[in-house]
């Protein structure tokens, strides 16, 4: 029997971990993993004493983002980056969710913790937006809530760059997100959960909520064009080229 790929920590302070150890596949957004995220959350949604939850991954890794095999199978048209349904399993969580994102988090191992309500980032590790690296367009919501989270110009440049960015270089370009040394990470995203889990449960999901209204129609509508994007960009031969011989699992 293989071991589980998410594990869940109930505090009884209100505060749920969700810690993803994939570490066959650095985290990867697979099916997989996918399912077992899925009910986490779901098991979440069953407790209510549950108030806060806090994601992080393991060791050096937040996520890898997606599969070489799943960019060819895009790339080949039998699916899109949609089918992988929990990349924004964070934002329709009902209660609020703390990304600490205490190792590398690559494409949309970056995207999934940007759908987080809050992030926290680590000084030493790589967060790349690194679609167009591979010439093909940004997906999993990245063209609006990046520009969300790190702010517009910073943010632009990440996403037609392809480009890696440390924590510290992050921080000193601005970012409006926490930025601490990898070790102190999780412990400061678990500080910030603590200061919000003692609030009712009902106003804390009332005003998720009210989050998550005011960005379902933008994402809605980037989340379509992306995928419009894709099936122009991802087709072209170089893409798939790039797709097959750079993309190192």
């Amino acid at each position: 029997m293989s071991a589980p790929r998410v594990r869940l920590e109930w505090g009884g302070d209100g505060v749920v971990v969700v810690a993803m150890e994939d570490r066959a596949t650095r985290n990867s957004l697979t099916a997989e993993l996918g399912d077992e995220m899925e009910a986490a959350f779901a098991a979440i949604a069953a407790r209510p004493e549950a108030r806060v939850v806090v994601l992080h991954g393991y060791d050096s890794y937040f996520s890898c983002g997606g599969t070489r095999d799943q960019l060819i199978a895009i790339a080949e048209r039998r699916m899109k980056y949609t089918d992988i349904t929990f990349f924004d399993l964070c934002r329709r969580c009902d209660l609020p969710v703390v990304a600490a994102l205490q190792g590398h988090a690559i494409g949309g191992g970056l995207a999934l913790g940007l759908h987080a309500d809050f992030q926290v980032l680590g000084e030493e590790c790589l967060y790349t937006a690194n679609f167009m690296a591979y010439g093909f367009t940004p997906g999993m919501g990245s063209t609006y809530t990046l520009p969300r989270r790190f702010g517009e110009h910073l943010a632009w440049e990440m996403l037609f760059t392809g480009a890696n960015y440390r924590g510290a270089e992050l921080r000193a370009r601005g970012v409006p997100v926490p930025v601490r040394p990898r070790a102190e990470v999780v412990p400061h995203a678990l500080a910030l959960a603590r200061a919000m889990a003692p609030r009712p449960a009902v106003s804390l999901r009332e005003l998720k909520r009210r989050w998550r209204e005011t960005t379902e129609a933008g994402l809605r509508e980037a989340v379509r064009r992306e995928v419009e994007m894709q099936d122009v960009t991802f087709p072209q031969p170089e893409v798939q080229d790039r797709v097959r011989t750079l993309y190192q699992e």
